[in-house]
């Protein structure tokens, strides 16, 4: 029995997780699908259980399986690190980067972590924001990079790195979402995130008060684990004492969110270029993951994102 796994056996393995069949992973790796096939055999008998379970058309992981796309996954990001450093050119210079502040708290370190691993020479100067402030920035030139939420820009303007739903959240140790009127902690006026609140609550004819106020996330997570208040954040925020509320519960789906990169464009720069391609890898559906306490974001692929809403 083998005691190692090649790098290519888990990239087709990765491939079979994230489109859930040997066919059409096969077209992502460039292989066919009986090549396919005796990849994951040899796989599954170097790690001695079965990785696969059929169900139709569909292949889905086993929980061994997925024990090991975990692994699979850190193995490659790492493998690419490692490459990339010996390869990529040596460069420096400065990229000034403006994110907005929750995808800031919740990706930031990870990404800029990866980043310095591999373009240690570049000096990174990064402003955490409110998406508003983001835009205002960026236009008046002081931004190399900014990421922020669609509602900010105009249509077809910027690039969709990210998707992922708002959800409504209530402490899961309180009974907070069964008061009546319901308290409510809310993003501030002109938010889309309050607007699309707000209309969930009248849809489903719930009374509610708005009790809390705050322009960034973190002002919205501490009512809602104290049990002083409900409230919408992003999937990925969505902490382990709290609980998703449901329709059933009389809180109806929210928005869609759509995270955009905008990048300066004057001028070709190698180290602008070089934090571009690394957050679009970043965000992208397999490393980002990793990064998420929670599954459920779906995300376009980082270099294939569509620039329109």
């Amino acid at each position: 029995m083998s005691s190692t796994i090649d790098s290519d056996v888990l990239q087709t393995f990765t491939a079979i997780a994230d489109s859930g069949g040997f066919t059409r992973a096969g077209k992502l790796v460039g292989r066919t699908q009986s090549a396919v096939s005796m990849q994951m055999k040899r796989l599954e008998e170097t790690i001695g259980r079965p990785l696969f379970e059929r169900e139709g058309r569909q292949v889905r992981l086993t929980a061994d399986g997925e024990s090991l796309l975990s692994y699979a996954r850190k193995i490659l990001r790492l493998h690419e690190e490692a490459l990339s450093s010996f390869h990529a050119p040596e460069m420096s210079g400065l990229v000034r980067i403006g994110i907005f502040d929750d995808l800031a708290e919740r990706f930031l370190p990870r990404i800029l972590a990866r980043f310095a691993k591999t373009h240690p020479l570049v000096e990174l100067d990064v402003y955490a924001e409110d998406s508003r402030p983001l835009v205002g920035l960026y236009r008046q030139g002081r931004l190399d990079i900014a990421l922020l939420g669609s509602e900010n820009l105009q249509p077809g303007e910027g690039e969709i790195v990210m998707s992922e739903p708002l959800v409504w959240v209530t402490s899961s140790r309180h009974c907070t979402h069964e008061m009546d009127p319901v308290p409510v902690a809310l993003t501030e006026h002109g938010c889309s995130w309050r607007r699309s609140a707000v209309r969930s609550l009248q849809r489903a004819g719930r009374k509610f008060r708005i009790c809390y106020s705050s322009r960034n996330h973190a002002g919205l997570v501490a009512p809602v684990k104290a049990g002083l208040a409900v409230s919408t954040l992003p999937l990925s925020s969505v902490r382990a004492d709290m609980r998703i509320l449901t329709a059933n519960e009389g809180f109806l789906p929210l928005q869609e969110l759509h995270m955009k990169m905008l990048r300066k464009d004057t001028a070709t720069h190698p180290a602008i270029d070089a934090l571009v391609d690394h957050v679009r890898d970043s965000l992208a559906a397999g490393s980002l993951a990793d990064m998420l306490p929670y599954g459920g974001l779906t995300m376009p692929a980082g270099k294939r994102a569509s620039a329109a809403e």
